[in-house]
């Protein structure tokens, strides 16, 4: 379950940081070539590259999340009993219920 908290909470920093890095390199010149566009074409290509950023960590979340064995999560089995109980329970007092209205019924 660790393994599993750990992916989620850095997916979700680089979530953050992945566009926030992308549009501040845009509109602070850091990347090459982004000081010779207009602010129009700027702000429409740090806004598509971040989005695509975002899409990018979805994608390798999921790929990651694919790539965990399915077989390794075993069910509680003191819960497993409990409800399997609880459902002969329901069951015996509903057959009790049933005979007992029909007599009263007649």
């Amino acid at each position: 379950m660790a393994g599993v908290m750990l992916k989620f909470i850095v997916a979700s920093m680089f979530m953050w940081i992945a566009p926030v890095g992308i549009l501040y390199g845009f509109n602070n010149n850091i990347f090459p070539g982004s000081y010779e566009m207009d602010s129009y074409s700027l702000t429409l290509v740090s806004g598509f590259l971040a989005v695509i950023s975002v899409n990018v960590v979805i994608a390798f979340y999921i790929f990651l999340a694919m790539k965990e064995p399915s077989n390794k999560h075993v069910p509680d089995t003191r819960f497993l009993a409990e409800a399997k109980a609880s459902i002969d329970n329901l069951v015996q007092s509903d057959d009790g219920n049933s005979s007992q209205s029909r007599d009263k019924q007649e």
